[in-house]
Parts: structure tokens; C-alpha cells; sequence
């Protein structure tokens, strides 16, 4: 498709500056093509250290396609790299369909490692999850993170694989908690430190959001109509020189629903309640059709309504590898100085 290979070199030129400041950063994990904005919108060419990610979300490739990402990516980073290739359109989408069309080498499936500000972290081309094992959108807020955390106690919520809390660490916090519903994403997360040895020692916490956060923010946690709840660890009331709220866009348990749309502030209040006097609360929302401004307000009004003054509203805006023709990207990031 003349098309696609003119749209994915045009992308890789855009880039050209870009790469080199990451790779002179310690950073070899970015996105290389953003479809969506850059001309094949449910296609997207990511790397991972050793590992080259293709994921299509609308279609499946063509194996010339394929092939030419990988020769034009190869190409333009002068090395080559190991392919994985997603085609998610179905379900059971990260298994392979069509071993005519492309099947990945073993080696491609093995464990790697990749880089970024200068740390380590756990590369897994297949997994039982759906999605890559860090978010490369985050990568400017994991940044700030590392550069803001020193002799700071960190929270960090709906961690994930742990990166935030990683970059913590490697920032000098004094405390670094990862809080997160899957065991899964948490065994990723401490690999992770393993694969930091010279760092400090995280701590862990598999719990859901809302039995966890509201015990933290000394309030009460209530059944849902009278049904018993289910176990959960039981945690001491105290407040964070900073917390980090990056929720999934939707999902529902019996402690509560988390839906970015409709009612961010239950989210968002315990959050407020666990960030100390003087502290920040970074608070994200990847939500596309939710509009920042509309969002900005809606955040710096429920903290007014707890009496929690915001000194200071910044803006964390992705990188250029994740383009917006709008100015108005998905991911939206803002920390509340309090």
C-alpha cells in the first residue's frame, strides 16, 4: 500500500530529532507511527528495546505492509529489531491467526528488556493481558515523576506494571506504594525493580481502588445495597507528599464503578484526602472524547468543594511521538500543586 509507506516515512523524518534526545536520555521504548493521526488511523508501530510491537485495531495487514514497517523502521534506526505483530480487530486478538500472513519468531516472544530515562523494564510480546507492558503516552508524566519525587512519600494508584512508582524510586522518594487490582500487573511491576537492583525496595498492594483509597482518606466504605463485600487488606489512615491517579477509562466491582465519563470525582475525592498539606496530586484521564478544559474544571471544582485549595493547576502534555492534529490528545495529565 504506497500509501501506508508514504505515511510511515513521513512519521519516521518527523521523529528524526526526537530519537536522538530519547536515546541520549536512556530511552529506547516510543512509538513510531500513531496512525490515528498519521494517516492509518487503527495502526500503530511501537518500539520495545530489541522488540518492534505492530498492532492493527481496525484491520489486519497485508504481509507486504508488514514486511515494508519493518524494512522502513530497520532502515531508519540502523539495527534490527524483533517483530511481534498484533492484529487485535478480533477477539482473542493477540494469538496468532494467520500463520501465512506472519508468525513470530521464538525469540520475539521471549522475555526482553527495554529502556526508559535511564531504567529498566520487563519487555513480554505476549502475555495474558491485552496490552504492551508500559504505556508509552505516560512516558513525559513518568519523567516528571522521576524529577519530583526526592524525600517524597509516593503513592501511586491503578499502578499497573509499576512504572510511575519505578521512577519514584529512581527519583529518591522515600516511600514508594503501587497499588493495583491485579496480582498480575504487580508481579510485572516488581520484576521490574528486580531489574533495578541499585534502586530501593518498592512496596506492593493488591487491592481494589475504593476499599484501599477510602481507608487511606479516613472514610467510610459502604456495600452496594446491602450486599456483603469481599475481603480486602486493611490499611491505616495517612496522606502522600504525592499521588498518582492514572484510572482505567471504565470498569466496575462491588466497592464501586470507575467510569471517566460520568463520575471521575468519586476517584478523584479520596485522592485529594490521601495528598498532604503542601503535596501533589497528579490525576489523569485517557478519556478521548472528554474535553481538558471541561475536565480542568471539573477536577479544580471537587477540590474546592473539599476544601482542598489547588495553588498550582500544570499541564502534562505526551510527547511528539503521540501527534495531535488538535492539540487534543487522549491521555490529559494535571498536577494539582495543593
Amino acid at each position: 500500500m504506497p500509501s501506508l509507506d508514504q505515511a510511515l516515512r513521513a512519521a519516521l523524518a518527523a521523529r528524526e530529532n526526537l530519537l536522538a534526545v530519547l536515546h541520549a536520555q536512556g530511552t529506547d521504548c516510543y512509538r513510531l507511527f500513531h496512525g490515528s493521526q498519521e494517516g492509518a488511523p487503527g495502526l500503530t508501530v511501537d518500539r520495545y528495546g530489541p522488540q518492534l510491537l505492530v498492532q492493527s485495531f481496525h484491520q489486519p495487514l497485508e504481509a507486504d505492509d508488514l514486511h515494508s514497517i519493518v524494512g522502513s523502521v530497520e532502515a531508519c534506526l540502523g539495527q534490527p529489531l524483533l517483530l511481534v505483530y498484533n492484529d487485535r480487530s478480533k477477539s482473542n486478538s493477540r494469538i496468532d491467526r494467520d500463520p501465512t500472513l506472519f508468525q513470530a519468531e521464538d525469540a520475539a516472544l521471549e522475555d526482553m528488556v527495554s529502556r526508559e530515562w535511564g531504567l529498566n523494564y520487563r519487555v513480554r510480546g505476549r502475555h495474558a493481558g491485552q496490552d504492551p507492558l508500559l504505556f508509552l503516552d505516560l512516558r513525559n508524566a513518568r519523567g516528571w515523576v522521576k524529577a519530583n519525587s526526592a524525600g517524597k512519600a509516593v503513592l501511586n494508584l491503578f499502578a499497573y506494571t509499576c512504572g510511575v512508582g519505578l521512577c519514584a524510586a529512581a527519583g529518591g522518594a522515600s516511600e514508594v506504594i503501587n497499588l493495583d487490582f491485579a496480582q498480575g500487573n504487580l508481579a510485572v511491576g516488581q520484576e521490574n525493580g528486580a531489574l533495578n537492583p541499585e534502586l530501593p525496595t518498592m512496596q506492593f498492594i493488591q487491592s481494589d481502588y475504593f476499599p484501599a483509597i477510602r481507608q487511606l482518606a479516613d472514610l467510610p466504605i459502604s456495600s452496594r445495597r446491602g450486599q456483603k463485600l469481599p475481603s480486602y487488606p486493611r490499611l491505616q489512615p495517612r496522606q502522600f507528599e504525592l499521588v498518582f491517579l492514572d484510572p482505567p477509562a471504565w470498569a466496575k466491582s462491588a466497592f464501586g464503578t470507575v467510569d471517566l465519563l460520568r463520575d471521575y470525582q468519586s476517584l478523584l475525592k479520596p485522592a485529594l484526602l490521601a495528598t498532604a498539606e503542601g503535596g501533589t496530586l497528579v490525576c489523569c484521564n485517557n478519556l478521548a472524547k472528554v474535553e481538558m478544559s471541561d475536565w480542568r474544571a471539573q477536577v479544580l471544582r471537587c477540590a474546592e468543594k473539599l476544601g482542598r485549595q489547588v495553588q498550582d493547576c500544570q499541564v502534562i502534555v505526551p510527547a511528539p511521538d503521540f501527534p495531535s492534529q488538535d492539540a487534543k490528545p487522549p491521555l490529559k495529565t494535571l498536577i494539582l500543586h495543593l
